[in-house]
């Protein structure tokens, strides 16, 4: 392999390094967006139940909400993210060989 053609692979690779990284970081970083909205808009519905004192009806949205953001957690932080690598590994794997 000439020196332009090592030069080559490694700038490919390290293109391939911070294109997943990237996705990884967006990834994070929209679950950190997704919790800060539930904690500030939980954080409203319980200060106007209080204000309106009409009962425990804000433990709904906080109930249901926090499931969808801890499966949106798992997803990102958690053993499905590592399932995920290894699915798309695999995939790749699987259309190189078909070339």
């Amino acid at each position: 392999m000439t020196s332009g053609a090592a030069i080559m692979t490694v700038d490919r690779e390290h293109d391939e390094l911070r294109r997943r990284a990237r996705r990884v970081a967006s990834r994070k970083l929209g679950f950190t967006i997704h919790a800060t909205i539930y904690l500030l808009v939980n954080v409203l519905l319980v200060a106007v139940d209080l204000r309106t004192g009409s009962g425990r009806w804000p433990i709904f949205p906080l109930l249901g909400w926090g499931i969808g953001l801890a499966a949106h957690g798992l997803a990102v932080l958690g053993p499905f993210e590592r399932l995920r690598h290894r699915l798309v590994e695999r995939e790749v794997e699987r259309l190189q060989r078909q070339r």
